[in-house]
């Protein structure tokens, strides 16, 4: 699988659901550890921006599987009613959406510097969409606003089409395991 194809299919799986019981059989971790394994793979020095992808995206695995452990200690409880349960709730919430801007900023730089301008520019509206919307539900996600059912669908939409946009890219050269930058 491609390094991209990895990220692109862990976003999938970390922000797919597919629920039973209340439980989601697309297993967040398993999502942001393939991030961080296709992020892992463009990486070409420490400071490299998808060395930040990489860390994001493994912190994010350890703060879903807090997540998951607690909504499995007290199965009752709805995971906001807990204080660790809303904490992490907001801290999952917050952490994904700075992975993914990570990620297209990464895929956007990568592409950039190999000239394809137009899905840089792309990727760079979807992915401020996505954060964007994303930051506003935030607040709405917790009962503080009420931004009705229009900010949910777009954001989704903004989502699913980045998701598309890195699928697509991910046969570009350039974020290749084997593409090096030119020598100057």
């Amino acid at each position: 699988m491609r390094p991209v194809t990895k990220i692109a299919t862990g976003f999938v799986l970390a922000f797919g659901a597919l629920r039973i019981n209340g439980f989601d059989l697309l297993l967040d971790p398993v999502g942001w550890a393939l991030c961080a394994s296709g992020a892992s793979a463009l990486r070409r020095t420490v400071d490299d921006p998808f060395s930040r992808v990489g860390l994001a995206a493994v912190t994010m695995v350890w703060t879903s599987l807090v997540i998951m452990a607690t909504y499995f200690v007290d199965e009752d409880r709805p995971l906001m009613d807990s204080p660790v349960g809303h904490m992490m709730g907001v801290a999952g919430t917050v952490g994904a959406l700075i992975t993914v801007w990570l990620a297209a900023d990464a895929v956007i730089r990568r592409i950039r510097f190999c000239g394809d301008v137009s899905r840089a520019g792309l990727l760079d509206v979807l992915r401020w969409a996505v954060a964007g919307l994303g930051a506003l539900g935030v607040p709405a996600g917790y009962g503080y606003a009420d931004p009705g059912v229009v900010l949910p669908i777009v954001w989704f939409a903004a989502l699913v089409a980045l998701i598309v946009v890195l699928y697509r890219a991910a046969r570009l050269p350039c974020l290749s395991e084997e593409w090096e930058p030119a020598a100057v």
